[in-house]
């Protein structure tokens, strides 16, 4: 059956009379839509710069125990928390995990002292296996999984002996007190900031 895009338009239009509401309620959701989209910064996690991490403000003491660490010259935030063997593996795990960060974050649910998932936990042991790969191929275990096809590599995570890589023992400001952690950057409009446009808003009293 050949698909009439006419009828099918005329089928899906609301009635004249209702024309003009239905489309100033579609811009308003759109713009709505927009604004949210932008007051959350969420093109931002599009990219793989660490400053994305300080969108949310419990995560200040991991981007300061990292930025002292011995990874901040080498690796982001990307590099250890989000797969790396397929681009698709790569874009689902960050859309699942955005998901999730911004229905906890938008309803307050989050904790105060964050802790890491069990499937993060094994990205991150991926990923520490595909970057240090060769010192890894040198450890007794593994040598002796590779000569044995019945035996495979412990479950033992890497952090459980390095848990000071790369945050730090003490996961939290206090550990690094000379660190500067920049401030979120405001939602509001420049124009809106202004010195003049703050006093006919809240003039004072």
């Amino acid at each position: 059956m050949k698909l009439d895009l006419r009828h099918l338009i005329r089928q899906i239009s609301p009635p004249p009379k209702w024309r003009i509401p239905v489309l100033f309620l579609l811009a308003l959701l759109t713009g709505l839509g927009g604004l949210t989209l932008h007051l959350a910064r969420a093109t931002s996690y599009f990219s793989d710069d660490p400053l994305t991490c300080l969108n949310c403000h419990v995560m200040r003491s991991q981007f300061a125990t990292w930025q002292r660490s011995s990874h901040t010259r080498v690796a982001t935030c990307n590099d250890c928390h989000v797969p790396h063997d397929s681009f698709i593996r790569h874009y689902a795990f960050k859309a699942q995990d955005g998901l999730r960060h911004a229905f906890m974050f938008t309803f307050r649910l989050e904790p105060q002292v964050i802790r890491i998932k069990s499937a993060g936990g094994g990205v991150v042991r991926e990923n520490c296996i595909r970057c240090h790969r060769q010192l890894v191929e040198q450890l007794p275990m593994y040598k002796f999984a590779a000569a044995s096809p019945r035996h495979r590599m412990p479950d033992k995570s890497c952090v459980e002996c390095h848990a000071g890589t790369p945050h730090g023992r003490v996961n939290s400001l206090a550990s690094v007190p000379m660190v500067r952690v920049p401030r979120l950057t405001p939602a509001a409009p420049a124009w809106l900031m202004q010195p003049r446009n703050r006093a006919a808003v809240d003039p004072e009293p």
